[in-house]
């Protein structure tokens, strides 16, 4: 069957024929593609066309799809079974290689997706603060947790609205929403619900509404906050955790987070979350203390293998060849796209991640996206498409380079680009 033979029929057995909104290419006037296989910087759908790929599944592999040291490491946690729904060495093994490398956490627990993390991290504020109210940023996503979908979410963000249906009224009044880089409005904020709020919400790198770059002036401004009005913080690193430096955000800010959430890059492709914090804190978490959390597939031994696997090869030599891949990426991007039909566009870009946009100015919030930004990227990802160029399927989702895009895969690119 061939990709829009697939599509139908997943159509009549799944909603929209997807399981995740930003895969059914809407508004992109071609059919999603049915990948078959993957390998290195490069994915080849049924109808066995290969593409440059440029969303390495939303960003967790770092290293590339397949990669062989990680298969191997895979295939053997295999042989020995794939879920026990009991302890095992295998997380263990992943909590001490992280906990030893970060500064700000000294327990962590481990979960199977960013937005179970994020829901875990509310609950853990609430229940060690005993406050309700929470405060996130228009332009940041936290998951599709009925608290955080309440104005901007990853495959909403462009739809006629911002939020979800199914969300309660009482759920969405305790959550309250500020702009990105406006410390006064913030402040406000905080001072109209004195000792009501939990924990401040946010995504150092906000990068699933666009690439929204915040200065470190301000993340600093947001933390003096919260300790003046006794609120916790919390980094949303489950993009930029592992993959802007070992330490995500907080390691290249200086700034301590209360509590960190993680995902992606943490399990090496497989469905993996977490929550990490001081110890004082993650004790509230049951067994040992009061706040409820469970999973029964929490800390998969085959994604606490892949995840381990892959977090050892992220040395500072590592992150460094990946910048120089990312860097490379986007000047023969940048290129094309002013010499063709693209020259209003600009590359974003922090470290190996990248947001193709048609704007020249620095953009810090999703106010100063251009309006025009959807209907010019339907354009763009169809003619890129059609040149075996794969981009995250929409307008607001970011780029991410592997280290499997090296300088064969980057002489590739060009030749596709201008072919």
């Amino acid at each position: 069957m061939n990709n829009k033979e697939l599509f139908e029929k997943s159509k009549k057995l799944v909603p929209g024929g997807v399981h995740s909104p930003v895969r059914s290419f809407k508004g992109l006037h071609t059919t999603p593609r049915f990948i078959h296989q993957a390998q290195g910087a490069y994915i080849t759908d049924e109808e066995n066309k290969n593409y440059l790929d440029f969303c390495m599944s939303f960003g967790p592999l770092i290293l590339g799809h397949k990669d062989s040291q990680v298969e191997k490491s895979i295939i053997n946690a295999l042989s020995k079974g794939w879920s026990y729904g009991a302890c095992e060495k295998y997380s263990l093994e992943l909590a001490e290689f992280i906990l030893d490398r970060l500064s700000f956490a000294e327990q962590i627990r481990f979960v199977n997706s960013g937005t179970e993390a994020v829901m875990t991290a509310i609950r853990l504020a609430r229940g060690v603060t005993n406050k309700d109210k929470i405060i996130k940023f228009n332009g940041c996503y936290h998951g599709h947790t009925d608290a955080m979908l309440i104005k901007a979410g990853s495959g909403l963000a462009g739809t006629s609205t911002a939020s979800s249906s199914g969300v309660g009224k009482t759920i969405s009044e305790d959550t309250l929403i500020c702009e990105l880089n406006d410390l006064p409005a913030l402040e406000k904020i905080l001072n109209e619900h004195p000792n009501q709020v939990a924990a401040i919400f946010i995504e150092p790198l906000p990068a699933n509404n666009g690439l929204l770059e915040q200065t470190n002036e301000y993340l600093q401004g947001v933390k003096k906050l919260c300790t003046k009005h006794n609120v916790l913080l919390v980094f949303d690193e489950v993009i930029s955790g592992f993959r802007v430096s070992f330490g995500g955000m907080a390691e290249l800010t200086g700034i301590q987070p209360d509590i960190v959430t993680y995902g992606k890059i943490i399990g090496g492709g497989f469905p993996v979350g977490a929550v990490a914090a001081s110890k004082e804190i993650m004790e509230h978490l049951a067994p040992v203390g009061d706040i409820y959390q469970a999973g029964t597939l929490s800390a998969n031994p085959i994604a606490m293998v892949a995840g381990l696997e892959t977090l050892k090869r992220l040395t500072p030599d590592f992150y460094q060849e990946l910048e120089e891949n990312s860097q490379h990426i986007v000047n023969i991007f940048s290129e094309w796209l002013e010499t063709n039909d693209y020259k209003d566009y600009s590359i974003k870009s922090f470290k190996s991640l990248f947001w193709q946009i048609p704007e020249k100015k620095d953009i810090q919030s999703p106010t100063e996206i251009p309006s025009n930004i959807a209907e010019r990227f339907y354009d763009l990802f169809k003619h890129l498409l059609n040149k075996g160029i794969y981009l995250s399927p929409n307008a607001y989702e970011i780029g991410f380079v592997s280290i499997a895009h090296n300088k064969t895969v980057q002489e590739d690119f060009k030749k596709r680009l201008w072919n």
